[in-house]
């Protein structure tokens, strides 16, 4: 390097956190205690049908307990969580960007709304922009999945072959979603990419990547064989790019959390869900490393 050269300044390392969900049937608090443990580097709160989740001073404290920090809030967009924190979807939103607040979460991830929640989705675009105008909180869209006509046919190993001999792509599906499962065909200054919904949706992983370029905020991690059910898998167990999204994301300028929501209701003793989520951090660890040199720095001050 010439004098003339600015020096290469290393970039900080991307936070891997741990989503609460990922550790269901237990409950909030055992996901903190497995963050603290195995060494993550925060949460994600799922708001949903654990009370504790619904308890931000509650949160608040375990977080304080435990020594991790929440790196974002899951809004209450589930099916199962249609009466977490009431049923106004606009409330609840509202609701989740105070929570993130009080946390001092940087993010929140929201699901598009439901084709039947037509204020809502009428109103959503303004709202996601007003809301982040207002609290400074991203507000990170994530993609979403068809509900697949083959799933009525075996949504396990049947519908993956299903997919596999179609080439891709979901076949026959409808949308339960009144705004794309795309969130880049509505546009948002954030989203958020759940790679085991794009394995359920026949969605090319990278071209979505490429699509949602740097407003991309946040990372759901996990795998995906492409079954006409949501899997959630380990990221490494299933066909999906796992590791070429984390280098690519390590690689670029992105600045916000990568979170492991995977399944690991198969686990029959703690021990084995501790190894499931060790497995599943030492993968994120892996890819995700950053190194300064040359190119990745010109990539950077482009």
């Amino acid at each position: 390097m010439t004098s003339s050269e600015p020096p290469l300044l290393p970039r900080p390392e991307i936070p891997i956190g741990l989503s609460t969900a990922s550790v269901y049937p237990q409950n909030t608090e055992a996901a903190f205690a497995y963050a603290a443990d195995l060494g993550y580097d925060g949460v994600e709160l799922m708001v949903w049908g654990d009370p504790v989740s619904q308890d931000i001073r509650r949160v608040g404290y375990l977080s304080d307990h435990y020594q991790v920090p929440v790196l974002s809030i899951h809004a209450p967009c589930l099916l199962i969580s249609q009466r977490v924190w009431g049923r106004d979807p606009v409330v609840k939103l509202a609701r989740s960007v105070q929570a993130a607040e009080d946390l001092g979460a940087p993010t929140v991830v929201v699901h598009p709304p439901f084709r039947w929640q037509r204020g809502y989705v009428s109103a959503f675009d303004d709202l996601v922009g007003e809301l982040e105008d207002d609290s400074g909180v991203a507000i990170a869209v994530e993609n979403m999945f068809p509900m697949r006509a083959d799933r009525f046919f075996g949504s396990r190993e049947p519908s993956v072959r299903r997919l596999q001999k179609r080439g891709g792509g979901p076949g026959l599906a409808a949308s339960a979603f009144g705004k794309s499962i795309d969130p880049t065909d509505d546009g948002y200054a954030n989203y958020t990419l759940d790679l085991s919904h794009t394995a359920t949706a026949g969605v090319d992983a990278l071209d979505l990547l490429d699509r949602m370029g740097r407003n991309l905020n946040h990372l759901h991690l996990a795998d995906g064989h492409g079954a006409a059910t949501d899997e959630h898998l380990i990221p490494g167990d299933g066909g999906q790019p796992c590791a070429e999204v984390c280098r690519r994301i390590a690689a670029s300028d992105f600045a916000g959390a990568v979170v492991l929501e995977v399944s690991t209701g198969s686990a029959r003793t703690k021990p084995e869900r501790g190894a499931l989520l060790a497995r599943s951090l030492d993968f994120a660890r892996q890819h995700l490393k950053r190194e300064l040199h040359p190119e990745s720095a010109g990539r950077r001050n482009n």
